[in-house]
């Protein structure tokens, strides 16, 4: 690179902040400049790039040739086409190139992995779909209160009517049922009843106390694994509803792993990793935490897969179908999220955090 490309790479420095893959290219090819994501993309240091010809990246390299002379000649003022990028000791990258001029008459070429444009679109339909399942819980949440203290109370009266211990039963069975019902309203509305109370949170600190709740629960039977990067940092959350949501999580879990639990081979991790360069929510960070918890149960229900985070949705009978719609909940307010993979013998619940 030589000494007059310099301003050029200061003047596009902020394009390191953006998700996508971005270069900054002359009419020749050559690239003026590259940010970090394009780097990552590639395996290649960002001083290997500077100067390099810029098509040489691509699986047909003339056809991104032909794309910056129209760039430059101002044939069209942006274009979008699909291409794949090449990368070192990987396959190529299936990616939407996005051209267009700059006002300093350079060319712009965004690179937009259609994987990750996939993940992004399903990430923003779980937000929406939370939002929505956030606003009709609430909704039919206080619809049901009302008339169910109600419900209540004129069962209690209409109790001490009766004589008849048989019939007495009747009267307990409703107060009994209206008791399960208001827990199960309270549960809905507990996430936003409660302020989010912010402070230094240790998550191997939460970790174990879940483990131990866990092996109190459950002390014949389950293994329970610490796989611990030691070197994560503490960082500001709710410690309470990050204790909940992985609580939640791992009680799931050994409640589908009830038979290997009676086998005595059952198995659960807790694994903590730093992610770097990580893009999720539409936003891209330099640094989160990645929090796994593992199992070796039969896996999520393919009926249910990708409906896990919806309210009242459960995989065994007898399931509130609250568990993992709070956790989410909880994450989401830690501006993180949760991802599910999940196959015969192993299902991992990913939970991504930023960090500072």
């Amino acid at each position: 690179m030589s000494s007059s490309d310099l301003p050029v790479a200061a003047q596009h420095k902020a394009l390191d902040w953006l998700a996508t893959l971005v270069a900054v290219v002359r009419d020749d090819g050559q690239v003026c400049f590259a940010n970090a994501a394009l780097e990552d993309a590639l395996g290649i240091s960002r001083r290997a790039i500077v100067g390099s010809y810029f098509p040489s990246y691509f699986v047909l390299p003339e056809q991104m040739r032909r794309v910056l002379v129209g760039a430059s000649s101002s044939d069209f003022s942006a274009l979008r086409l699909d291409a794949q990028l090449l990368r070192v000791a990987r396959d190529p990258l299936p990616v939407q190139v996005i051209v267009a001029l700059t006002d300093d008459q350079g060319i712009l070429v965004e690179l937009l992995p259609l994987e990750q444009q996939t993940r992004q679109d399903r990430e923003e339909r779980l937000a929406e779909q939370a939002m929505a399942n956030k606003e009709l819980i609430r909704n039919l949440a206080h619809e049901i209160k009302n008339p169910l203290g109600g419900i209540r109370g004129a069962a209690q009266l209409l109790e001490l009517e009766i004589v008849s211990p048989e019939l007495k039963e009747y009267t307990q069975v409703i107060i009994g049922e209206a008791d399960r019902l208001q827990s199960l309203v309270d549960r809905l509305l507990a996430p936003h009843r409660k302020a989010h109370v912010v402070g230094d949170v240790n998550i191997h600190e939460v970790c174990e106390r879940v483990r131990a709740l866990i092996l109190a629960e459950f002390p014949k039977g389950l293994k329970v694994v610490q796989d611990y990067d030691t070197s994560l940092p503490e960082f500001r959350g709710d410690a309470e509803q990050l204790i909940q949501t992985v609580l939640n999580i791992a009680h799931n879990a050994c409640q589908a792993l009830a038979e290997r639990i009676s086998q005595g081979d059952a198995l659960l991790t807790f694994r903590t990793r730093v992610a770097r360069q990580i893009t999720f929510g539409k936003q891209r960070y330099r640094l989160a935490l990645e929090l796994h918890v593992i199992d070796n149960g039969p896996g999520v229900p393919a009926a249910i897969k990708d409906r896990i985070f919806y309210p009242l949705v459960s995989g065994r009978e007898g399931g509130s179908g609250l568990g993992l719609t709070l956790a989410q909940t909880f994450i989401q307010q830690h501006q993180g999220l949760i991802e599910c993979d999940s196959g015969p013998g192993r299902t991992d619940f990913k939970i991504l955090i930023p960090l500072p």
